[in-house]
């Protein structure tokens, strides 16, 4: 399920050039690869530069609200970064609320003002929304490096500022290499962000091509050139992490918290709220705001059919991923030969697919298969069959299965781990085997990790834009398509309804994982 539409996209990079791929070559190529560029950059620095700051303040500084921020600051993870991007659209584009008080009050030149509507705001708000993978993955490292690393840097005769640089900093690299990589894999991904910027990048072109250009071939061209691009990203990352080493000998004692005294602790402390406020509170008030306007108009049987669509094919979701992650799990269980673990890893790698060569790898070959499909059918039966698989929910639920089987491996797998070879003796003992075994042993065991990674898929399927997009049955729009087709046509109040309900899902996880932390 993962290799054919990876060998599909690849493969068009073998097929002779179009004229529409012509076209984009010579106009739009070269706009793409700087866009694409710039973008991955920024946001990978600034998400790194916010996220180990904050890390660091949370885990190793006492402030006014640091045990509140510790988990508040997680919180924007909850919110599509195409909802933010339409938001910050709404309050601070030129006919927004927030320029024209300004123009009220000082007058109509407001040169200074920057422009939303550029490359810096697309990478402003993408950071807000990718920060909290860094700052998870750097503050568990900070957390973890104890008071002993402190100490030894004292003893070095370091102070606070050179121990965090020249000790702290280096031992966390490889966690914060890994967040920072998550974030990067994100914008890569990203669509509904970029479109509402109507900023052009891969992801954006591959959309245009195939629903503009009406080119499935250019699609699957440009497609080939982004994964090339996502494979290099990881490559680069294994290489610069398989070159560090940094261990601790023993487990060290928790650190206690530096106390910070007059306006340094207001400062960070205030620095903490300015992130919160417009990563999460600022767009979550607007939404409210937007959405109790429009509540009264939008909230009919139209807006109920977009949330049961949206519900069924995340329930959908869930339960064919989970079975066949659950499925995955048994199986490298029962065979742990290097076989089976290759065929795991290189099933659990769709996640590091953006969901929109997704959408084109998966979708060609079920066209071709169609085809075949109806043409044996005319030949043996003398019957049209007409589309049996393109056009419906098989295509969307294939897509969401590769994408995200790795979300509902892992839980599950590290659920497994509890599974000893002394329960299955034990078991054996009472006279149970085989599907007994699973049913009144194993799944009790793994029925909070299956949980878990029913719920991540569930919402990942929920906020996915670009396979649901491409792939969906025609008229089978769900919440995320709604957001889209409003965004587009600068509709921001009518976004905010479904905007509202998927926020609501996606702190579900959230809370969840909190939860589990603090126990």
């Amino acid at each position: 399920m993962v290799l054919v539409p990876v060998g599909t996209v690849i493969s068009s990079l073998f097929v002779p050039a179009g004229d529409v791929w012509q076209h984009l070559v010579e106009t739009t190529l070269a706009g793409l690869l700087v866009n694409t560029f710039w973008l991955a950059v920024g946001v990978a620095a600034g998400s790194a530069l916010l996220g180990v700051s904050l890390a660091w303040f949370t885990a190793v500084c006492e402030f006014p609200g640091r045990k509140f921020f510790s988990w508040a600051l997680l919180l924007p993870l909850a919110i599509p970064a195409y909802v933010t991007a339409f938001v910050a659209l709404g309050l601070f584009d030129y006919i927004g609320p927030v320029q024209t008080a300004l123009r009220t009050w000082l007058g109509p030149d407001l040169f200074w003002f920057p422009d939303i509507r550029s490359r810096l705001g697309v990478i402003i708000v993408m950071v807000l929304a990718f920060y909290p993978y860094v700052y998870l993955l750097a503050r568990n490292a900070f957390l973890t490096q104890g008071k002993r690393s402190l100490e030894v840097a004292q003893s070095l005769g370091f102070n606070r500022t050179q121990g965090f640089f020249k000790l702290a900093l280096p031992m966390a690299r490889p966690w914060i290499a890994g967040g920072t990589m998550l974030a990067l894999m994100e914008t890569l991904a990203d669509f509904g962000t970029v479109a509402v910027f109507n900023y052009d990048t891969f992801t954006t072109a591959i959309y245009k091509a195939w629903f503009a250009m009406f080119s499935l071939t250019a699609a699957s061209q440009l497609a080939s050139l982004l994964i090339v691009i996502v494979f290099a990203v990881i490559i680069v990352e294994q290489q610069f992490r398989s070159r560090m080493r940094y261990a601790e000998t023993r487990q060290s004692a928790k650190a206690i918290p530096i106390p910070l005294t007059g306006w340094r602790a207001w400062l960070i402390s205030g620095f903490a709220s300015g992130t919160l406020f417009f990563a999460f509170l600022l767009p979550v008030m607007q939404l409210g705001i937007w959405a109790v306007g429009v509540v009264e108009r939008d909230f009919d049987q139209r807006y109920l059919e977009f949330l049961w669509h949206s519900l069924l094919l995340s329930a959908f979701a869930a339960l064919l991923t989970c079975t066949v992650a659950l499925l995955m799990v048994y199986a490298a269980r029962r065979c742990p030969d290097s076989a089976t673990r290759g065929a795991v890893r290189i099933s659990t790698i769709g996640y590091a697919l953006p969901g929109a060569v997704l959408a084109v790898g998966i979708f060609i070959p079920i066209a071709w298969l169609d085809g075949w499909l109806s043409e044996m059918a005319m030949q043996l039966f003398h019957i049209e069959t007409g589309l049996l698989i393109q056009g419906t929910l098989v295509t969307m639920l294939i897509a969401y299965m590769t994408r995200f089987l790795a979300v509902s491996h892992s839980p599950i797998d590290s659920a497994m781990q509890r599974v000893t070879g002394s329960i299955d003796e034990a078991a054996m003992g009472l006279g149970l085997s085989g599907w007994a075994t699973l049913r009144r042993v194993h799944l009790p065991i793994l029925k909070g990790g299956i949980f878990t990674a029913a719920a991540l898929v569930f919402v990942d399927v929920m906020k996915e834009m670009p396979i649901t997009l491409m792939t969906r049955p025609f008229g089978w729009d769900t919440l995320s398509v709604r957001i889209f087709e409003m965004t587009t046509e600068g509709q921001w109040e009518q976004a905010a309804l479904p905007a509202v309900t998927l926020v609501l899902a996606g702190l579900l996880p959230l809370i969840f994982f909190m939860r589990q932390t603090e126990s």
